[in-house]
């Protein structure tokens, strides 16, 4: 009898163990962040790179679309979305405002004049929480925000889609 016990106690874990990994590899694993839209804008103070304090009530208006762009030097699809947000500062329906996240002074300055300075105004976010305060999971991410309130959310670099949705929508 102990015979014959053994064998199905043993599959009857091998079933087990099989069903549970099968039904964990069912489930995906893709983190998608919650893209909040039409939500106000969240009311923080950072400095601006001249450290000057800035509440961002004084900056955000009504009826004028801004880009808020969170970007750091060391990160390599900012440098790949700058022409496309260089190009897009051009339009005068929009200003764009960039979020300097968790950088260097000296090397963020390094970095726009390189490449150029897009925005309007510079923010500097020496330790991540006003990004968290809008969201952000990372760099780069941008908002686009009319009337105080965020309609657009890009997780990631700007490219052309992005150009083209972001001009249809300030039209």
């Amino acid at each position: 009898m102990k015979i014959k016990i053994s064998p199905l106690i043993y599959t009857l874990i091998f079933l087990i163990i099989f069903f549970i990994f099968y039904k964990g590899l069912q489930n995906s694993n893709i983190y998608t962040p919650n893209l909040k839209i039409e939500e106000n804008i969240p009311s923080f103070k950072a400095k601006i790179f001249n450290n000057d304090k800035f509440i961002s009530e004084k900056i955000f208006q009504k009826d004028k679309f801004y880009l808020l762009n969170i970007w750091a030097s060391w990160c390599v699809p900012c440098r790949e979305e700058h022409s496309f947000l260089t190009n897009l500062s051009k339009e005068e329906k929009i200003e764009i405002i960039g979020l300097n996240y968790k950088d260097d002074k000296k090397n963020a300055k390094i970095f726009l004049k390189e490449l150029g300075n897009p925005y309007n105004i510079v923010l500097s976010d020496e330790d991540g929480t006003v990004a968290i305060e809008w969201g952000a999971y990372g760099v780069p991410e941008t908002y686009l925000i009319y009337d105080n309130k965020i309609i657009k959310k890009i997780v990631g670099p700007i490219n052309e889609n992005s150009i083209v949705e972001i001009k249809m929508l300030i039209q």
